[in-house]
């Protein structure tokens, strides 16, 4: 499903794509790879620069890569090229490709035969080196005409499903002598498409510069909020509600949003009741048609219970293993192949599943209905409508605790687990003693110490933008503290500059934000800080 939402932000995303442009008229090849969840804005993006840039030198090709015959991709990437080198040509076009190779001919000659060799190969079921016969034309139309060209492949893994053998040795062979032409891959299959760049697109001359496109943090989901809500009263604790909930993704942002603004006073409880039960609701048909992808493959209920389980707050692995009574080799087997899927992350010890929004649907609609021994829909309504308002009632009782207090809570779940931040593995230690402590310093009072039998964690919570001065002040206060084994934490809520970051590492200080501990709070099923 395509995210379809008015477009909001990504401003530093556009002004890269549109440099990278004016860097291939410059002489200068930069391909891109751009990857993301499902839903997160990918084919917003680049809908959005498509519809504001314009440049007459430039042809921008954009194909939605299909399950499809390698025939049908030709006609479409054919169509399309010489579509869009004729779109500012005054003619009126037709969508109709022997029209468009008819109209182009006197300008692209040389191009045009190629694209009839091209499709009178396929019509006699040739198909060694079709796909990089396809792929030289656009450079053919740059030596014809001096015009560049950027193709652009949304969901690019699904070129694989045309059954063509070597096609990504055969494209990385091309890609390090093409010069005037710039790909653009999408996908939302984050765990495959690196390990292809890492594997098969990896070159000396070409490499693909790797775009993440996350979901919007807390301040721009807010914004959001303001702009779409206007007018309507919501209460603050309600709007951080759904910036926790919809965990950033402006797919689900804009679907309560919307809900919400013709909703005639309808609750935020039945706004999500309409949009993740009811049957005919949007999020309900999309999550039952996603779990359809794992039924009917070997190990299919083992994978949809690990789903479950995950969602259900058992993100341990061991405890998935005790849980499911499975040898260590074979849960792994099934974890790496969601993983590979990516309805799985994994840090340290933990599993998460990464759509916050599906994951509650695992949970309160796919499981219980599952579980019902009775199809009864007014009862499971009822229940559904509970666990929405006790979810909103827990949120917002959370959220009127002082953060070191929800911190403190937070360290005492703690059990010496293995997890990772930023590609950082951090022992979470069992902690014996976890006190509060007030620092002597003006800007970076607040603070926590956690004690257990190998190490001290002194933790320092920093609500204004970090500065190279409250690293340093922070640092002398640790001293302070006899331990052989030290931890040092900042939690900075705002801006870090290069400065206090650069001190932080030469103190061995890790700096985490705010999203850095939204996560620990995720892997240990506890609501999320939103400040």
């Amino acid at each position: 499903m395509s995210a379809k939402y008015n477009f909001f932000d990504r401003k530093n995303h556009l002004e890269l794509l549109e440099k990278r442009i004016r860097d291939l008229k410059d002489g200068y090849r930069q391909n891109l790879a751009i990857i993301g969840d499902e839903l997160v804005g990918k084919t917003s993006l680049i809908f959005k620069f498509l519809k504001n840039y314009y440049d007459p030198h430039t042809i921008i090709v954009y194909l939605e890569a299909r399950p499809e015959s390698i025939t049908t991709f030709a006609r479409r990437f054919i169509g399309v090229l010489l579509y869009n080198f004729l779109i500012n040509s005054g003619l009126s076009l037709e969508e109709d490709i022997d029209f468009l190779m008819k109209k182009s001919e006197k300008y692209l000659p040389k191009t045009i035969e190629k694209a009839r060799s091209i499709l009178s190969s396929l019509e006699k079921r040739k198909k060694n080196n079709i796909f990089t016969e396809l792929l030289s034309l656009p450079e053919s139309i740059n030596e014809e005409t001096g015009k560049f060209c950027v193709v652009i492949f949304d969901e690019f893994h699904n070129l694989e499903n045309m059954e063509l053998k070597n096609i990504y040795s055969e494209w990385a062979r091309l890609l390090m002598l093409q010069k005037n032409t710039m790909y653009v891959i999408i996908s939302s299959l984050i765990f495959k498409t690196k390990v292809v760049l890492s594997k098969n697109l990896s070159l000396l001359f070409g490499n693909f510069e790797v775009i993440t496109v996350e979901p919007f943090d807390i301040k721009t989901s807010e914004a959001y909020l303001e702009e779409k809500l206007e007018g309507i009263d919501l209460k603050k604790g309600q709007k951080d509600f759904i910036v926790s909930f919809s965990d950033g993704y402006p797919f689900y942002l804009e679907l309560i949003c919307s809900a919400l603004r013709n909703s005639g006073g309808t609750p935020l409880a039945g706004i999500l009741e309409n949009l993740v039960f009811e049957p005919v609701g949007i999020l309900n048909q999309r999550f039952s048609n996603y779990l359809k992808r794992f039924q009917g493959l070997p190990y299919s209920r083992d994978y949809i219970e690990i789903l479950y389980l995950v969602a259900d707050g058992h993100s341990k692995i061991k405890d998935v293993a005790h849980i499911l009574r499975k040898p260590k080799k074979e849960l792994n087997s099934r974890i790496n192949y969601l993983l590979e899927w990516d309805a799985l992350s994994r840090s340290g010890e933990f599993l998460k599943i990464n759509d916050r929004v599906f994951s509650f649907w695992l949970r309160f609609v796919y499981k219980e209905r599952l579980n019902s021994l009775t199809f009864d829909a007014k009862n499971q309504r009822e229940f559904f409508k509970e666990k929405i308002d006790e979810m909103i009632r827990d949120f917002l009782r959370q959220a009127g605790k002082p953060v070191t207090e929800r911190v403190s809570e937070l360290m005492r779940l703690f059990e010496d687990e293995m997890i990772q931040i930023e590609r950082k593995k951090i022992r979470l230690d069992a902690f014996r003693e976890i006190k509060p402590v007030e620092f002597q310093n003006k800007n970076l009072k607040d603070g926590l110490l956690g004690r257990s039998r190998g190490s001290l964690w002194i933790m320092g919570l920093k609500y204004e933008p970090l500065t190279e001065k409250d690293v340093i002040e922070f640092s002398r206060e640790c001293k302070k503290y006899r331990s052989k084994t030290q931890r040092k934490i900042i939690l900075a809520f705002q801006d870090i500059d290069a400065n206090a970051r650069l001190r932080a590492f030469e103190e061995k200080i890790l700096t985490w934000d705010l999203n850095n501990l939204n996560q620990i709070l995720d892997l240990f099923s506890r609501p999320r800080v939103i400040l």
